[in-house]
């Protein structure tokens, strides 16, 4: 009979490891409940579906996204191939258009014939291999078999997501379009300048807001990167002006002039007919939205296509839990992947799925660990190491990384350098698996996703 492995979780983690796996012959059975049963977070039952940002950060390979997407390429992602396939305008990030990507993922992963895709909720953990990737909303159905794998080793954070607004109600006599910096193609974003008079305005009713939680809210554990634009702004007046509000790299041909604060939209499709309010994920009631957010000049008469909500996340004490292949110590038949495994971002969970499904389909006693150097392999050193105290969720980020000798003292230059050396590490480690048949997982993805 053939090998067959149950992944749960239909997501970008769930998603990418059971295409490595089936793609390497392996039979999967991939259980997601959606549209079955509905998701509080989800509109649809597309594989994949992005619920919260369409962005996947920067594509520059001097960053640490960048280096994350050119490491994927090199193991050949199936996420990160139909992000590019779908991608949309937005400067120096990828960012793609959420229904074509969850359209072209799932016709992909569906299509082949090695899978079997069940639209259930599932209550337990089967026998033989699991791949639990069940993301950061874990169904009730599913959380006592989770408790009883994991024990109250688990560990809660909330974030959020941003709203979305209809393109045809933006006024655009007051927006202008630019890229900081001009990178990307340039104009990529459309920008809502503030004066100071304004932002003082606006900061002072986004604080004062009614929210759909209150002192509960205040005491949660927020994840630092999702944190509601409110909460920020609770730090000082200047603190979004210096974060998703900063109006550096950019001109307002209106005046001539750096504005003094600006609110950034990103297009969600490549129509460019949805935009969402970069980095103001948020907590506010949607009367409250629509009131606030209204104030943004050039959102005056906006129509919201989506409000901002909050989301509450769940997941694992990975480095007590998991091993770097991310395998359940106590129970190795199951691996824990994307955020429930504390995988921070889209990439970031495709990616643990993917080391996932290489963990199990490498050969016997060659267990799956990517070199520290490389952005992946820091990040899942960081995440499944046992002296990790406190664990909270992160991003790859080059702070992760092996300290450069000697050292590189200047930014730029130190970041090249790590790209660099991580470059290296990933195509030297590929190059010693050949178990794992990566090269020819890359070439069928060539072949099999429209460019």
């Amino acid at each position: 009979m053939r090998r067959t492995i149950t992944v749960i979780g239909g997501g970008l983690a769930g998603s990418e490891a059971a295409f490595q796996l089936a793609v390497r012959g392996i039979g999967v059975r991939l259980v997601e409940m959606r549209p079955t049963t509905r998701a509080p977070a989800h509109h649809t039952g597309l594989l994949g579906e992005l619920v919260c940002s369409n962005s996947l950060k920067s594509d520059d390979p001097d960053s640490a996204a960048g280096m994350l997407k050119r490491e994927l390429d090199s193991l050949g992602s199936v996420v990160l191939a139909c992000a590019r396939a779908t991608a949309v305008a937005a400067g120096g990030a990828l960012a793609v258009d959420r229904d074509e990507f969850a359209a072209l993922l799932t016709s992909l992963v569906s299509a082949r014939p090695e899978i079997e895709l069940v639209h259930a909720e599932a209550t337990d953990l089967p026998a033989g291999e699991v791949v639990l990737a069940t993301g950061p909303l874990t169904s009730a159905g599913l959380e006592p078999a989770l408790i009883a794998l994991t024990g109250e080793d688990r560990l809660a954070f909330y974030d959020a997501a941003a709203p979305i607004v209809d393109a045809s109600t933006i006024d655009h006599s007051v927006v202008f379009a630019q890229s900081r910096y001009d990178k990307g193609g340039g104009a990529d974003y459309l920008n809502c300048p503030m004066d100071r008079e304004q932002y003082v305005a606006f900061i002072d009713a986004l604080t004062a807001a009614s929210r759909v939680t209150s002192k509960e809210f205040e005491a949660a554990d927020l994840f630092r990167a999702c944190q509601p634009a409110e909460e920020v702004a609770r730090h000082g007046l200047d603190a979004l002006r210096f974060g998703s509000m900063k109006p550096v790299g950019l001109t307002d041909p209106h005046t001539g002039h750096r504005p003094w604060a600006v609110v950034q939209l990103r297009p969600e499709n490549r129509g460019h007919t949805a935009y969402n309010l970069v980095g103001f994920q948020t907590n506010l009631t949607f009367p409250e939205q629509v009131r606030v957010f209204r104030m943004i000049p050039g959102l005056g008469s906006a129509e919201f296509l989506r409000y901002g909500v909050m989301h509450r996340n769940t997941f694992v004490d990975a480095p007590r839990l998991l091993t770097p292949d991310l395998a359940v110590r106590s129970c190795p038949r199951v691996r824990i992947a994307g955020q429930l495994s504390g995988t921070e971002g889209y990439l970031e969970a495709a990616a643990s799925g993917l080391v996932a499904a290489l963990g199990l389909a490498a050969v016997e006693d060659t267990p799956v660990r990517l070199p520290d150097e490389t952005a992946l392999g820091a990040l899942l050193s960081y995440a499944t190491d046992p002296d990790t105290r406190p664990y909270q969720p992160m991003h790859v980020n080059v702070g992760l990384l092996p300290p450069l000798t000697p050292p590189v003292r200047g930014k730029r230059e130190r970041y090249a350098a790590h790209s660099a050396r991580a470059a290296a590490a990933m195509g030297a480690w590929v190059e010693s698996r050949p178990d794992l048949d990566i090269e020819r997982v890359r070439a069928l993805l060539v072949s099999e996703v429209p460019r």
